[in-house]
């Protein structure tokens, strides 16, 4: 896969889902949003970790110079 994302982006993606783990590890988020967020999180860390965004590849977008 041609990779699409910035690294500017990919570390973004990287400091949402450290947030998101602080959150739920203190318990400010609890129940179906922790679950829901934490889904959420795991796709944002792989995608970042490939440097491929399905998403950008469907709408033809790419953050990469």
């Amino acid at each position: 896969m041609k990779k699409n994302m910035s690294t500017l982006d990919r570390a973004l993606r990287v400091v949402i889902v450290v947030l998101i783990a602080i959150l739920y590890f203190t318990d400010v988020i609890t129940g179906t949003w922790a679950i829901i967020l934490l889904i959420l999180s795991g796709v944002l860390l792989i995608t970042s970790i490939l440097g491929v965004c399905p998403l950008y590849m469907l709408f033809g977008i790419s953050t990469r110079k």
